[in-house]
């Protein structure tokens, strides 16, 4: 019988936004079912890189998988700060121990986002890529699956053999790259792929409410990667949109390719890539309209007044979750028929359970702000409790309350950050997105999945406050201590040698 082919898996995820005052602890990845090992591990993520990763590996005969103990998801999200570097020591030692007791494999797999920020550790990724590599020896194959917003270098694949990030942006093809990752790993551990790689970064960073692929630029730019891929066989390109909100070094643009033993073409191709986005920078930065939170929401009332409802108001600014300017902004301008999900307020959740609050209870609370400077001050509603459960987050323990107010409208308070994403997602807490003229979510672009790709909204509005606080597109109002805004366009005037020619 021929030798099993051993594979390791392991995750360790996190997008963080290391301008929030508050940090991210072992706690927030310590909830019942994380951190997981063995089978729970495997199964943690059916239909994104977890799962294409075990659904390819486990077609192929003599394959055996091993789940390192790894914590999943954070429960406040990207809704928090830097790591701790005690809780990035916790769960990597026990990843390391667990590889060097288990082993030896063949493979590891790593599922990893790219925007970690780890207090002490600038570079968290590629260190836990080195430590593997110390633990495992030379000849085991590395291959880690990514966020498109991650913030990578060359530094990661000096320890990794490859890497698969996914082209768009909302993040529909993150189960086909675990597919690839799979794919490619058995393939070269029986030495029918030999990764060879080139990585480009390129001075440019931008703020993550521009970078939706379903319109140009960032469209074309995906379908240009896409095309290299399609012309030579055996070749992948990552495109590494950026995550301004970590103050990391790595951060910005960056562009990885892929090959089976071609240096030449890996270099041809990233210095293609770098150079078609060099040359369309000033599209790149310019590729949505944003507007002021008070103009947006008189923009909805009007919207829905000349029958173009429903109106979506995307605040995608909020990065804590606790915001109040667009629901003090649908108040003062007393909308009517306006859902708002969700308003981050754990210690009003808490109080509110104390009580024992129950849906046709009065409800008179200050609710939101208070988080940071960019969260504002809360806001007073009064109105009736309509839902007590955790029906956006099934199965978290994270209860939302549901509050109804003024003329038909609905405020949703979580614990955490969260981003509605589905109009069906709102079910899970006895509401339908159909009753609503005007729906504001705190979410970027991934919204788009179900409110714009599906036809749902007839308008959608990106909306942010005034003043150019955390998570607006006024990223230069941030105070960077890892890295120069002027070494990036359009904060500096940095030349770029690859867009020559």
């Amino acid at each position: 019988m021929k030798t099993p082919i051993r594979i390791a898996v392991l995750k360790f995820s996190h997008e963080t936004v290391t301008f929030l005052a508050s940090d991210t602890t072992t706690d927030d990845f310590t909830y019942e079912g994380s951190p997981a090992r063995g089978e729970a591990l495997l199964g943690s993520e059916p239909e994104s890189y977890i799962g294409g990763f075990v659904k390819v590996a486990r077609e192929f005969e003599g394959v055996e998988l091993t789940g390192i103990e790894s914590p999943l998801d954070s429960k406040r999200g990207s809704g928090s700060g830097w790591i701790t570097g005690e809780t990035y020591e916790t769960f990597v030692g026990r990843m390391i121990a667990e590889l060097k007791a288990q082993g030896p494999f063949d493979g590891v797999y790593l599922s990893l986002h790219g925007a970690m920020g780890v207090r002490g550790v600038p570079r968290p990724e590629a260190e836990l890529a080195r430590r593997v590599r110390e633990a495992v020896g030379p000849r085991v194959i590395l291959a880690a699956t990514f966020d498109p917003h991650g913030n990578e270098d060359e530094e990661f694949l000096r320890h990794a053999d490859m890497a698969f990030t996914v082209k768009y942006y909302p993040h529909y093809d993150s189960y086909l790259q675990g597919e690839r990752a799979a794919r490619t790993m058995i393939r070269a551990i029986r030495g029918d792929y030999a990764p060879t790689h080139a990585t480009i970064k390129v001075p440019i960073i931008s703020p993550t409410v521009l970078q939706w692929t379903g319109a140009s630029p960032w469209m074309d730019l995906i379908q240009r990667a896409l095309i290299w891929e399609a012309r030579a066989p055996d070749v992948y390109v990552n495109v590494f949109f950026g995550f301004p909100w970590s103050d990391v070094p790595d951060a910005g643009m960056t562009f990885q390719v892929v090959t089976n033993g071609r240096r030449d073409l890996a270099d041809t191709i990233a210095r293609d890539m770098a150079g078609t986005a060099w040359r369309n920078r000033e599209a790149l930065l310019h590729a949505a309209k944003i507007h002021r939170i008070r103009d947006g929401v008189a923009l909805a009332r009007a919207a829905v007044a000349e029958g173009r409802a429903p109106v979506v108001l995307a605040d995608h600014s909020d990065r804590s979750g606790a915001a109040t300017w667009l629901l003090r902004e649908i108040v003062a301008q007393d909308c009517a028929d306006t859902l708002v999900v969700t308003v981050m307020d754990a210690g009003a959740i808490a109080a509110l359970l104390a009580r024992g609050i129950k849906p046709g209870h009065a409800f008179d609370m200050e609710i939101g702000g208070l988080a940071d400077e960019s969260a504002g001050q809360p806001v007073r509603v009064q109105g009736v409790v309509s839902d007590v459960s955790d029906g956006l987050q099934p199965g978290s323990g994270q209860t939302c309350v549901s509050v109804r107010f003024g003329q038909g409208n609905v405020l949703v308070i979580s614990p955490h950050l969260v981003q509605v994403m589905e109009p069906a997602a709102l079910g899970g807490i006895g509401l339908r997105a159909g009753d609503f003229k005007i729906i504001a979510i705190k979410s970027r672009v991934h919204f788009r999945r179900g409110f714009d790709d599906t036809g749902f909204a007839k308008t959608i509005l990106l909306v942010e406050p005034e003043d150019p606080f955390l998570g607006t597109v006024r990223i230069d109002a941030l105070h960077y201590d890892n890295l120069d805004l002027r070494d990036f366009y359009p904060h500096g005037q940095p030349s770029f040698g690859p867009a020559e020619g």
